[in-house]
C-alpha cells in the first residue's frame, strides 16, 4: 500500500488556521455523539528521553491514527500516523510540530466562540512562544479583537513578538511590563507559557472574562492560582479524563473542596449544547485546554485530503 509522507514545510503549506477550527470543532462534536473514541496520552521514558504517546478514532470520519512525540534536552520531535477507519491501511506519515501548535489554538478558538462573551474585543497573553502566536491567531478569528496586551519574562522576546503578531492578527499588539496589565480589564485572558508555577493571579481578572489555559498537561504544573479556579462559573476541558491525570491547574482547589470533578464539562458537550459555556455576561469562564489526540487525529485527516487533492507529498510502499 502507498504511504504519504508529508514534511512540516507541507504540512505548513496546507494547513490553515480556518481548517483547523473546523475540523477540531467537528473532532469534538464526534467525541460528545459518541462517535469518535479518545485516548488519553500516555508516557515513557528513560533517563534522557521522555516518549509521549497519544490516540483517537472516529468512525463517522473514517479514521484512526495516533500521535507521537519525543522531548529531550535536544528538542521535541513529533509526528502523526493516520489509518483507513475500515481497512486498517496505514494511509499518511507526517510531521506534526506545526500541525499540534495550530490544532491547540484551533481548540482555544473553538472554545472562545462558545464561551466568551460576544462583544469581547480586549485580549490578555502570557507567553510569546510558538503556542502563543496560535492561540491569538485562533482568538481572531472567532472573534473581532481591537487590542491584545502581552507579557512574558523576556522584554525584547515580547516585543519582537508584539512587533511580528501585529501585522498577522490585525490589530494591535502591545508588549506590557508587569504581570497584571496582561489581565486587568480584559475579555479574554490566554496562558501559554512553560511556567510551573502559577503566571495569572485571579485578583487581576475581572466580570465576565474568558481564560484560556493551555499551558501546563503535568499535574506538578499550574499556570493560573486557586483564585482563578474558584472565581469561574463555567470550567471546560477538552477531556476529563485527560483533565484527571494532567491539569495541575486544578489541584488545589480541587484538594480544598472549591470545585469538584462533577463541576466540570468538556467542550464537546457544549458544542451539542448538553451544557452552557457562558450563562451570564458577568460570569468568569475557563477552558483548560490539555490537547488530545482526536484534535489532531481531525486535523491531520484534514491536511492528508488535502495533500491528496493537491499532489503535495511522495508516497513510499509500505
Amino acid at each position: 500500500m502507498p504511504v504519504l509522507l508529508l514534511t512540516e514545510d507541507e504540512v505548513r503549506q496546507l494547513l490553515t488556521m480556518e481548517l483547523a477550527l473546523e475540523a477540531v470543532e467537528m473532532g469534538l462534536r464526534k467525541l460528545a455523539l459518541d462517535e469518535a473514541v479518545n485516548i488519553p496520552r500516555a508516557r515513557a521514558q528513560t533517563d534522557h528521553v521522555m516518549l509521549h504517546t497519544m490516540s483517537a478514532g472516529a468512525k463517522t470520519l473514517g479514521y484512526v491514527g495516533y500521535k507521537c512525540y519525543a522531548t529531550s534536552r535536544r528538542g521535541t520531535t513529533f509526528h502523526v500516523g493516520l489509518y483507513d477507519g475500515k481497512s486498517g491501511a496505514l494511509l499518511a506519515l507526517m510531521q506534526a510540530d506545526y500541525l499540534g501548535q495550530i490544532r491547540t489554538g484551533a481548540a482555544s478558538g473553538v472554545a472562545t466562540q462558545y464561551m466568551a462573551r460576544h462583544d469581547a474585543a480586549e485580549v490578555g497573553l502570557f507567553g510569546s512562544g510558538k503556542q502563543a502566536r496560535t492561540q491569538i491567531l485562533a482568538v481572531c478569528k472567532v472573534r473581532k479583537i481591537r487590542r491584545i496586551q502581552v507579557y512574558s519574562p523576556n522584554e525584547d522576546r515580547r516585543r519582537a513578538f508584539a512587533e511580528e503578531m501585529s501585522t498577522q492578527c490585525q490589530c494591535e499588539v502591545q508588549p506590557v511590563p508587569r504581570p497584571e496589565m496582561a489581565a486587568e480589564d480584559k475579555d479574554i485572558v490566554i496562558t501559554a507559557t512553560a511556567s510551573r508555577e502559577p503566571v495569572l493571579n485571579g485578583n487581576w481578572i475581572s466580570e465576565g472574562t474568558h481564560l484560556n489555559v493551555i499551558g501546563s498537561n503535568f499535574l506538578g504544573k499550574a499556570e493560573v492560582d486557586a483564585v482563578c479556579v474558584r472565581r469561574c462559573s463555567s470550567i471546560i476541558v477538552d477531556s476529563k479524563d485527560q483533565a484527571r491525570i494532567e491539569a495541575g491547574d486544578f489541584v488545589q482547589a480541587l484538594e480544598e473542596g472549591s470545585i469538584h470533578w462533577s463541576d466540570i464539562h468538556e467542550l464537546g458537550q457544549v458544542i451539542v449544547g448538553r451544557y452552557t459555556g457562558r450563562a451570564h455576561p458577568e460570569d468568569v469562564t475557563m477552558f483548560k485546554s490539555l490537547g488530545i489526540a482526536i484534535e489532531d487525529v481531525a486535523v491531520a485527516a484534514r491536511v492528508y485530503e488535502k495533500a491528496r487533492e493537491a499532489g503535495v507529498g511522495r508516497t513510499i510502499d509500505w
